[in-house]
């Protein structure tokens, strides 16, 4: 898919894919918003209020408020490519949340999901 239509895709079609595939794993919905909240800055009351406009995925992520500087320490594949080198900034961040979402349907502690040391909130 190219990366036009993937941040012209509302957001409302594609947070319920994202916590779908959390949920199938037993995983949260709380928990799915704990991720997308630590990578944007959103709280998590304001994804599901955005989650249930209009707002577009290009648009969640440039007016995200404020991005994880630890977001940078996501690394690894996502549908055959590494997350870091991905050029697109845009396109990096929406990948980076895939990571995030499938790391965290394998299993993975919060703690480690979120790039934090497991005595850190």
């Amino acid at each position: 898919m190219q990366p036009e239509k993937v941040y012209a895709m509302r957001l409302a079609a594609v947070y319920p894919l994202l916590v779908a595939k959390a949920v199938r794993k037993g995983r949260t919905q709380e928990e799915v918003d704990a991720v997308i909240s630590w990578l944007t800055g959103y709280a998590p009351q304001d994804v599901r209020t955005l989650a249930a406009s209009d707002v577009t995925y290009g648009a969640f992520f440039r007016d995200a408020p404020h991005p994880n500087p630890n977001r940078e320490l996501i690394r690894g594949t996502v549908c055959g490519v590494r997350v870091e080198q991905i050029e697109d900034p845009l396109m990096r961040e929406i990948r980076r949340l895939d990571k995030l979402v499938d790391e965290l349907a394998k299993g993975r502690p919060m703690s480690a999901v979120l790039r934090s040391a497991p005595d850190e909130p």
